[in-house]
């Protein structure tokens, strides 16, 4: 696989609760592929996996997209997000895939796609994210913590 500059960070606490894992990366082309687990504690009544859950993985996808495609430099944070939920997802394997759409110096357009075991595309989403320097933005983080 393709090194990127998250083979260098940690996996934060969110990510590991929703199984995150690269599966394939283009930094270049501001592309990356992530593998998910839809958790039984996950599911609606209905024994689908929550909507809100579905939308942190997809998230969880743009923002590494753009981090590689900085090399590292930059940090997003999502200023919005749409989300269109296409088809029901079962608890199991998912797979997201994140892309920049356009990223200038302060503002970043991405969007992400995730797949269910058989290929259906269960959600997409597109985002805004501003951008910030990641020494900036994880100096800020370790202070309020």
């Amino acid at each position: 696989m393709t090194a990127t500059a998250l083979d260098e960070m940690p996996t934060p606490p969110c990510a590991q609760l929703l199984g995150w894992h690269i599966l394939e990366a283009e930094p270049e082309r501001g592309w990356i592929r992530i593998g998910f687990r839809g958790r039984p504690e996950f599911v609606n009544p209905a024994g689908y996996v929550q909507g809100g859950f579905l939308a942190a993985m997809l998230d969880d996808c743009m923002g590494p997209a753009a981090f590689i495609a900085s090399h590292g430099a930059l940090y997003t944070a999502t200023m919005d997000m749409n989300v269109s939920y296409l088809a029901p997802a079962r608890p199991g394997p998912l797979v997201g895939e994140g892309q920049v759409v356009q990223m200038g110096k302060s503002v970043a357009f991405l969007e992400a796609r995730l797949f269910d075991p058989e290929g259906v595309l269960v959600a997409r989403a597109t985002s805004t994210a501003r951008l910030v320097a990641t020494e900036k933005a994880l100096t800020r983080a370790a202070r309020s913590a």
